[in-house]
């Protein structure tokens, strides 16, 4: 409790330029927040802004696609300050409806995960991962890598979610495409994988499956095997061999939003470091900002520099997301 209560003091402190702009009224300001992030993640974050800053969260939470169509609708009388917890790949798709603001500590964040003209930041990253359950296969046992799935072992072993219901199912299976060369063959290839696995309509279905046991091995996210990690269940985070991909989730403000001070803020506060450790130790998100020692916090997680993080097409593959679609459905029901 002492640290916390330390932790908010100093987040008070720094915020307290910012909050000086606007002429001392920050009890009366309120941020409307749209963010993509689940609703535990969303009532921390906004009791912690609200006090550090005394500015009121209006959250509105919903998919990113949702989100994105209500800013697009109201473009010309803006109802949100901010979005949040959305894509990189979204982010610089839709950056017409953002206006640049340079974070304090953006430099923290690397360029790769941040927009050149500061009309995005990136706010975490999400690791593409293998989970196994050790319970049911033994640590040394499991496989190291993506390649290491298409044995005939698994078959059945390995919980999948539908790619037309989850982004990351979808970009997990466009990266292996392209990890293993394109064309047909790669194509061939992922088919061989997907035979060995149980397609699952939402992503929680598999973090669920695969904590329970019920499926031994998962394809992935990082945050999700160091929950079920800090829960007491048996999940091993595998971080594969052969490669993968950090995605990026980040925040930008709404250009013509209510109260662009408050957006200002936010930003600041949400790229914090304070607040970034706060969240990878109850929420195990990774941060984009790179001055955090991974190793001192929950979960260990090795340093980005550790893990073989490959380039992945965003806009190749987002321009080819209806027909990788349709090539993934036909894959999927011609291995059941």
């Amino acid at each position: 409790m002492r640290k916390m209560v330390s932790w908010l003091c100093r987040l008070r402190l720094a915020m307290a330029g910012v909050l000086a702009l606007s002429g001392g009224a920050a009890a009366e300001q309120r941020l409307v927040l749209y963010s993509a992030n689940d609703n535990t993640v969303n009532s921390l974050v906004a009791d912690a802004f609200t006090k550090a800053s005394g500015i009121q969260v209006d959250v509105v939470s919903t998919g990113s696609g949702v989100l994105f169509k209500r800013i697009a609708s109201e473009q010309a009388a803006p109802q949100a300050d901010v979005i949040w917890g959305v894509s990189s790949s979204l982010l610089k798709e839709n950056s017409k409806y953002f206006e640049p603001y340079a974070a304090k500590e953006r430099d923290a964040v690397p360029a790769d995960y941040r927009d050149p003209n500061n009309l995005w930041l990136g706010t975490n990253l999400q690791i593409l991962t293998i989970s196994q359950n050790t319970a049911a296969i033994p640590a040394a046992e499991g496989p190291k890598g993506w390649s290491d799935l298409l044995d005939a072992k698994w078959k059945d072993r390995v919980a999948y979610t539908d790619p037309a219901n989850s982004g990351s199912a979808y970009v997990t299976a466009t990266f292996l495409v392209s990890l293993w060369g394109g064309g047909d063959a790669a194509w061939t290839k992922l088919g061989g994988l997907l035979a060995n696995t149980r397609v699952l309509n939402r992503s929680t279905l598999v973090f669920e499956g695969n904590g329970s046991g019920e499926y031994p091995l998962g394809m992935s996210l990082e945050y999700a095997g160091h929950l079920w990690q800090q829960n007491g269940a048996p999940v091993l985070v595998v971080y594969p061999s052969d490669g993968t991909v950090a995605l990026a989730e980040g925040v930008a403000i709404i250009k013509g939003g209510p109260d662009r001070a408050a957006a200002v803020a936010f930003v600041d506060f949400i790229n914090g470091k304070d607040i970034q450790e706060q969240l990878l130790r109850t929420t195990f998100r990774r941060p984009a900002r790179q001055d955090i020692d991974l190793a001192s916090l929950p979960g260990h997680m090795p340093p980005l520099d550790a893990l073989n993080i490959l380039p992945y097409d965003s806009a190749k593959w987002e321009a080819s997301r209806r027909e990788s679609l349709a090539h993934l459905k036909t894959l999927i029901q011609n291995t059941r």
